[in-house]
């Protein structure tokens, strides 16, 4: 009885505990990695393949048995002990301090109480145009953002690597004068540590 002997196919050692992609992990407009054709575009979603777009052309492939990898960053998180809801609004809260975007609640609280309600109104000096009517808490949260980008502008200069400490004092003038021009709107303000503050403060 012959017996053929066939040359063993030799796996890479982390074979069984690698983790492949599954089709429903992928979406269109994914930027994927193959290890042979290089990073790629999904453009098209199959029950079990995907066409993927590479830089020598388009190609339909599995995932599941291609050692196909997502080239997009992805976050877990483990541990959570808290209600989903709860978590999205600190991350929400915590990302908007960090651009100096206030909720329009917020906005609302630090407008001086006797302008609740009010309006701007401004008037042409022609009296046959139309005046222009703006509520004043919208008009004062138009303000307040400006305030905040100012304060933002104000800390990226101040911790730029690449500027000496002469252009950062010149830039703070220049925010300064800013802040000193804006002084006018400070009657809306229902504390003053909320107001603009000019060169002289």
């Amino acid at each position: 009885m012959a017996m053929r002997l066939g040359r063993s196919l030799a796996l890479p050692s982390n074979y069984y505990s690698r983790e492949f992609m599954r089709i429903q992990e992928l979406h269109v407009g994914m930027k994927v990695k193959h290890p042979d054709l290089g990073i790629g575009e999904v453009r098209a979603i199959n029950e079990s393949t995907a066409e993927i777009r590479f830089n020598d052309g388009a190609r339909t492939i599995a995932p599941e048995n291609s050692d196909l990898q997502a080239v997009e960053a992805k976050a877990s998180v483990s541990g959570l002990d808290m209600p989903l809801a709860q978590f999205v609004e600190k991350i929400t809260r915590s990302v908007m301090d960090e651009l100096g975007v206030e909720r329009p609640g917020d906005v609302v609280d630090q407008l001086a109480s006797r302008w609740h309600g009010g309006r701007l109104v401004l008037h042409p000096a022609d009296a046959s145009l139309q005046p222009k009517d703006v509520p004043l808490d919208v008009f004062f949260h138009k303000i307040v953002m400006l305030r905040n980008n100012l304060r933002v502008l104000e800390q990226k200069i101040n911790g730029h690597e690449k500027l000496n400490d002469g252009e950062k004092v010149e830039f703070q003038q220049y925010i300064t004068r800013s802040y000193g021009t804006l002084t006018t709107f400070n009657v809306l303000f229902k504390n003053k540590a909320d107001q603009f503050k000019g060169g002289g403060e």
